[in-house]
């Protein structure tokens, strides 16, 4: 009787340590594909190479916050979850950042997206996207910050005709539109409300000034 128990008892261990191996050590269970979610500009090719996961990696030992640490390495990307799914595929979902305005960096572009981040840097402005004026082009300056608030708030029917944002203050930035009129849209507050106003504005009345910073009192020039 204590033969057979011991023989189990082995037989037991025998059974798990080789499911341990084939788990943990083996390229069995290893990497064989990975799959790439969510990207729309970043080729999947450079999110794989900076993963900078080998081939076979046992899929249980791929240590998931250093490849989401590596992945969020390409500044085009603003999150990234990444996830082991069985038997052998590792999935990273991203995130792009969203370009919204472009600043001038003495002879070249660099285009930013919502928290001031540089996404890129180019030798001409994409013409679809404003041209951000401030007197401290960096990330955490409260005119920087307002006017990223503001081009966000910008209704769809108005952005594409934004050539221009200046931000002299938090509180003090216009417009300058592609047909040569200008809106003072003031600080980011109330943005609903100016955009509505605004774009109501554009439509019914022909002005050079378009003044919605208090939207209780517009006036036009």
């Amino acid at each position: 009787m204590k033969a057979r128990t011991a023989f189990l008892v082995l037989l037991t261990a025998g059974v798990v340590g080789t499911a341990a191996w084939l788990v943990f050590f083996s390229p069995v269970l290893g990497v064989r594909s990975i799959e790439i979610v969510g990207n729309l500009t970043v080729p999947s090719e450079r999110i794989e190479q900076q993963a900078g996961v080998a081939d076979l990696h046992p899929l249980a030992t791929v240590d998931l916050a250093g490849v989401q640490s590596r992945v969020l390495g390409i500044r085009q990307l603003a999150s990234a979850k990444v996830d082991r799914v069985w038997p052998g595929t590792l999935k990273i979902e991203v995130v792009e950042r969203e370009p919204i305005a472009v600043i001038a960096a003495g002879d070249k572009f660099a285009v930013v997206d919502k928290q001031a981040v540089v996404i890129e840097v180019k030798s001409a402005a994409p013409p679809l996207l404003p041209l951000l004026k401030v007197d401290r082009p960096a990330a955490g300056d409260p005119a920087l910050m307002a006017a990223l608030q503001v081009i966000q708030a910008v209704p769809d029917e108005v952005a594409p005709k934004v050539r221009q944002v200046r931000a002299g203050t938090a509180e003090g930035v216009t417009l300058e539109l592609s047909d040569g009129r200008s809106v003072v849209w003031g600080g980011p507050d109330r943005p609903e409300e100016k955009g509505r106003i605004l774009a109501s504005l554009l439509k019914r009345e022909k002005a050079t000034v378009y003044d919605v910073s208090s939207p209780d009192v517009v006036t036009l020039k």
